[in-house]
């Protein structure tokens, strides 16, 4: 009987692994229900969730949380100052070449254990026994840090995306940054509604929004390219600048991290696994094909702004374009009113991208609650549960409200953005670093038969692929937290060195007192099923 309420452990549950999904003929559902079930069992975790999602839902999902045709319009400063036209578009293509790798050491990862925790639960299945513990909270600490800084700079992002459309088109508007602030509050309670009240909406929701996605992507080329002035093609490919660093070899190698930002994002879907038909199965290929399809469109997109960008300099200069945003100045280049539905559209679709990353953030706050790795974590671990739905409220809350005291930055320092999304790709790329290493590990030194079988699996090239994606999470970390700039000043100096060193002071500090006698990580609950 779909949702029966069950007793465990002394608690009454809902037991939703008989929920009929759309699609499925009951052999089919049965099968996956099945395997679901053997997943959980080994894992050593309850079903509390619904399984609303199938395999096209969750591609639509991920490819939502990525936006990345629409990030690389709003947020490509960073790349246009340092190495300029051809560096964003050469940066791109490396970044996509590095990150395919990773992405597919995530997805078969996802695929031997699709729980919601994702990194950190990887880490405590295949690290050394003896460093399981710490580098599994490590990686949970950093995989919060990440996703919470993500959460907040997607939702800040469109709230001042708001601010630079109003500003484009009205003259006497002076933009303030505690009104950005107020935005953001605005999307965040969006944002709590939906995930706390609709959860059973998401796939619907999905279904929906992926067709202005895809469309509104036909449009912006279209229009960019008949309406839009254009350079030519060896100012786009060959003429490099860095307004930035003076050695052009250096600016690249900062500059490439806005390319990384563009293609981040794929393990969202891991995140949802406890919500995912044939998770096992659904969630890899779902990062997988989001992935390629993210990275395609966006890589049209990519080409189809460069050659629009007339100057590098009015496009960056508040006085020739108070909006703040380069897309905006290039798009009234091509029509000065016929942009605005398509920035209104293009925010709308943000705003479900954030709703979904807002979705992901939760559930991995609440699995790593659920696993005693934060303070507060009986609060934080708590699932509302109803006829129809299960939501992680509280822990959806956690994250709004973070995303709100993360915003409050904006009012003191206009580099708050830069700062924010810094300290997500820096706690992100430590804990793809972390988990990809230890897969690395059982693979070169323990011999793959002690990893638990995936049914999306890399095979004999997982050692290789792991090689490559661990060299380059690696790589990637090592240049995130660098300045945009020489000579940074206190208000252009990348502060996410900092947030991320006090981050790891503060989760050192609850491991000494809390975590290292009450933190055992996910492992301790894994069971044998092998035999």
């Amino acid at each position: 009987m779909p949702g029966q309420a069950v007793e465990k452990d002394g608690h009454e549950i809902m037991d939703w692994s008989r929920e009929p999904a759309s699609g499925f003929g009951e052999a089919e559902q049965n099968s996956h229900d099945q395997v679901d079930a053997e997943d959980m069992y080994r894992m050593g975790k309850d079903q509390q969730f619904r399984r609303i999602f199938r395999l096209s839902t969750m591609i639509m999902f991920t490819s939502m949380v990525q936006c990345t045709w629409e990030v690389i319009l709003i947020a490509p400063v960073g790349g246009l100052l340092n190495g300029g036209l051809p560096g964003l578009f050469y940066s791109y293509i490396w970044t996509f070449i590095g990150f395919m790798f990773i992405v597919m050491s995530l997805a078969e990862m996802a695929s031997m254990a699709p729980t919601s925790g994702g990194q950190y639960h990887w880490v405590s299945e295949f690290a050394p026994a003896r460093y399981q513990r710490i580098l599994s909270y490590v990686s949970g600490w950093m995989a919060t840090t990440s996703w919470q800084a993500g959460a907040a700079g997607l939702t800040f992002l469109i709230g001042t995306l708001i601010q630079g459309m109003i500003a484009a088109y009205d003259p006497s508007y002076i933009p303030k940054r505690w009104q950005g602030t107020l935005f953001v509050f605005a999307i965040a309670a969006i944002e709590a509604i939906v995930n706390s009240f609709m959860v059973n909406q998401l796939p619907r929701i999905q279904k929906i929004m992926i067709v202005p996605h895809g469309l509104g992507w036909m449009v912006v080329v279209v229009f960019v390219w008949v309406l839009a002035p254009h350079a030519d093609a060896a100012e786009v490919f060959t003429q490099f600048t860095s307004l930035g660093w003076d050695n052009m070899g250096l600016s690249l190698m900062v500059g490439q991290i806005t390319s990384v930002y563009f293609l981040i994002l794929s393990d969202s879907a891991a995140h949802l696994a406890e919500e995912v038909r044939n998770a096992s199965t659904s969630v890899p290929r779902a990062m997988m094909t989001s992935f390629y399809l993210n990275a395609i469109v966006g890589l049209i997109v990519l080409v189809t702004f460069l050659f629009a960008i007339p100057s590098i300099d009015n496009a960056l200069d508040p006085a020739v374009n108070p909006s703040g945003y380069a897309f905006i100045y290039v798009f009234q280049q091509a029509s000065y009113t016929g942009a605005i539905p398509i920035f209104t559209m293009m925010a709308i679709i943000m705003l479900v991208g954030s709703i979904n990353t807002n979705a992901s953030s939760a559930r991995q706050v609440f699995a790593f609650a659920r696993d005693g790795g934060l303070p507060f974590g009986k609060f934080i671990s708590n699932v509302t549960q109803t006829k129809n739905s299960t939501a992680p409220r509280n822990a959806v809350l956690t994250t709004c409200t973070i995303t709100c005291l993360l915003s409050l930055i904006n009012i003191g320092s206009s580099v708050a953005f830069n700062a924010i999304i810094s300290l997500q790709l820096m706690a992100l790329m430590a804990t793809y670093s972390i988990s990809i290493g230890c897969v690395l590990y059982q693979r070169t030194l323990c011999g793959s038969k002690h990893l638990p079988a995936a049914r999306w699996s890399l095979g004999k090239w997982g050692i290789p692929i792991n090689t490559i994606a661990f060299i380059y999470s690696v790589f990637i970390f090592f240049w995130t937290p660098w300045p945009g700039a020489k000579d940074p000043t206190l208000e252009t100096f990348n502060w996410s060195v900092v947030m991320f060193g006090a981050i790891a002071i503060i989760s050192g500090i609850y491991y000494f007192f809390h975590g290292r006698r009450h933190y055992m990580g996910p492992v301790a609950l894994v069971r044998d099923t092998s035999s």
